[in-house]
C-alpha cells in the first residue's frame, strides 16, 4: 500500500498549518515562490536542495522528508495482527479504513471505514457481540455508519466532546460516551486505553492496545506513516505536533500503528522517517 501522503501533502500542511504563504516559505526557503506552488501541486520532482531549504524553513527533518521525496521510503510490510480485522471503505473513490478488535466471542469498532455493512458482516459472519464503537474522530469517513451499526446492535459510541459536532448523525445521548484521558475499554480479555490526541480535530482520539507481543495503537488521521492528517482548523497544527509527542511517538518502538489511511507502520519507524518527528 502506497503513502497516504508523498512530498507534496507534506510541505503544504506544514506550511498551511503554520499560517505561512508561499511567499513566506520562498523568503524563508530562498526558492522561487513558483517552483514551491508546482511542488505543492506535484507538478515537478523535487531536487535533494530544494527538499533540505524547506524542510530547514517549515521546522520538518531534512533527513526523513529527503528519504520520502528522493529515496521513495515506505515503511515495512506488517504480518497480521490475530485479534484485529481491517475492513475497507471508500467515501468517493478515496480508501479509508476501520478496524475490528476481537476476542472472547466479543467486539470493539474502530471506526466504521465508511462502510457499515462490511463491519456488519463480519461481526455477523464471527457471531461476535459488539460491545462499542470507538470513534478515532467525527468526519464522516470515519463516523458515518453508525446509525445503520446501531440498529444491528445498541451499544456505546466513544468520541471525544469536542468532535460530536462533526458528525453528520448523532447517535441518542444514552449511546454517546465521552472518553476521558486513560480510560480503559475491556473487550474479551483485551484492555483498549483511551488517549486524548486533539489537532486532526478538536477531540481526537487514539486508542491503545497493549497485548504483550502484539501491541498496537490506532492512530485515526492523528498520524500516517511518514506524515500526519491536516489540522483542523490549521490552529490545532502545533497542538496535533504536540499530541503526536506526547502520546503516540512516545510509546515502545515496537508498537504497531494502524491509521485511517494509508499502510501500518510503528513507533521506531516514525521515529526515524517521519518528517513531522521534531520533538517536544
Amino acid at each position: 500500500m502506497p503513502l497516504e501522503d508523498d512530498f507534496c501533502d507534506i510541505i503544504k500542511k506544514a506550511r498551511i498549518g503554520q499560517g505561512l504563504s508561499v511567499g513566506d516559505v520562498a523568503l524563508r526557503a530562498k526558492v522561487p515562490g513558483g517552483n514551491i506552488t508546482a511542488l505543492e501541486r506535484g507538478a515537478c520532482p523535487p531536487d535533494r536542495l530544494e527538499v533540505q531549504a524547506l524542510a530547514e524553513a517549515l521546522g520538518l527533518r531534512s533527513g526523513p522528508l529527503e528519504q520520502i521525496a528522493i529515496e521513495k521510503w515506505e515503511p515495512v510490510a506488517q504480518r497480521p495482527i490475530d485479534w484485529v480485522e481491517t475492513i475497507q471503505g471508500s467515501i468517493n473513490g478515496y480508501g479509508v479504513q476501520g478496524y475490528v478488535v476481537h476476542d472472547g466471542g466479543e467486539a470493539l469498532l474502530i471506526d466504521t471505514a465508511y462502510n457499515a455493512p462490511a463491519m456488519i458482516e463480519f461481526l455477523s459472519t464471527r457471531r461476535l457481540q459488539l460491545v462499542g464503537t470507538c470513534l478515532t474522530h467525527g468526519h464522516a469517513d470515519h463516523a458515518d455508519g453508525i446509525d445503520e451499526i446501531l440498529k444491528f446492535r445498541e451499544a456505546p459510541v466513544y468520541l471525544g466532546s469536542a468532535d460530536v459536532d462533526l458528525l453528520s448523525w448523532r447517535p441518542p445521548d444514552a449511546h454517546m460516551k465521552a472518553p476521558e484521558q486513560g480510560q480503559t475499554i475491556t473487550v474479551g480479555r483485551l484492555h483498549v486505553q483511551c488517549l486524548a490526541t486533539p489537532g486532526h480535530t478538536p477531540g481526537g482520539i487514539c486508542y491503545r492496545v497493549d497485548d504483550g507481543s502484539q501491541s498496537v495503537c490506532f492512530v485515526g488521521d492523528t498520524l500516517f506513516a511518514g506524515s500526519i492528517g491536516r489540522s483542523n482548523p490549521s490552529t490545532l497544527y502545533r497542538t496535533h505536533l504536540g499530541s503526536v509527542w506526547a502520546h503516540v511517538l512516545t510509546l515502545p518502538p515496537e508498537y504497531r500503528l494502524l491509521p485511517g489511511h494509508g499502510p501500518a507502520t510503528t513507533v521506531r519507524e516514525e521515529l526515524d522517517h517521519n518528517p513531522f518527528a521534531v520533538g517536544h
